[in-house]
């Protein structure tokens, strides 16, 4: 009974920080763009942090069960932006930004769960899984959007920095969408391998070791920061997102 109430309590943290770190997402980009002079967003409803106005139904189910998905993209005129290419990539960018951001503010309340909260029945267990998955969730979302594969917030920001079109970006942009989701399909396909059993699997998850690389650098002001305001070493807090 207990593992059924830990698995019940792991899936619902997990849906609710994925709700919370694509609204933040979608609505950064959103408030970003309006700022930069194009109303679009505003007028397609995006201009809010209601989760429904900004849910794709899949990629929250696939964000939520294997770490990687997607939200609905926030509809953007770039010609109405006051200077083209700052607002292209002011937009791109506000995203991942706002998820380190909120990685960042996250992280404190994983701590003063797991170091000050008494143990009330679940509860103290629920809020730990949730903060955690709000500061991971936030951080891979940071890392995944910087992959440089149309249509992530990745590519956009080349699109924005880069003035010629050669034949490497005009590959990226016909066929990023197509490696993408053959990236998430081998890192899926490695992960059930691994779950039964066939450990050496995990050494062929492209997209798992990049993600882990990347968030573990990206991570480590974030814990080192907050390591030192706790008094907790970066070793053992490494240790609890395993």
């Amino acid at each position: 009974m207990e593992n059924v109430v830990s698995a019940i309590m792991r899936l619902v943290a997990s849906l609710l920080a994925v709700t919370v770190v694509l609204t933040l997402h979608e609505f950064a980009h959103a408030f970003v763009a309006y700022k930069c002079g194009d109303p679009t967003p505003k007028w397609n409803g995006r201009l809010s942090v209601n989760p429904f106005r900004h849910f794709d139904p899949l990629g929250l189910v696939l964000f939520a069960l294997v770490g990687f998905g997607w939200a609905k993209p926030v509809p953007i005129n770039p010609s109405n932006f006051k200077r083209y290419r700052l607002g292209l990539g002011l937009t791109a960018s506000a995203g991942i930004v706002m998820n380190y951001i909120m990685a960042f503010v996250f992280y404190p309340f994983v701590l003063i769960v797991l170091n000050f909260m008494p143990e009330i029945v679940f509860l103290k267990s629920f809020l730990f899984q949730l903060f955690l998955l709000l500061y991971s969730y936030s951080l891979s979302f940071c890392v995944f959007n910087l992959l440089p594969l149309y249509p992530l917030d990745g590519f956009r920001i080349v699109d924005a920095l880069n003035k010629r079109r050669g034949k490497v970006f005009r590959f990226l942009r016909e066929y990023g969408q197509w490696i993408l989701i053959g990236l998430i399909a081998e890192s899926f396909l490695c992960r059930i391998f691994v779950n039964f059993g066939v450990s050496i699997m995990s050494n062929f998850d492209i997209l798992g070791w990049v993600m882990q690389f990347a968030t573990k650098y990206l991570g480590f002001p974030i814990l080192a920061l907050w390591g030192l305001a706790f008094g907790m070493p970066v070793q053992s807090l490494w240790g609890l997102l395993v």
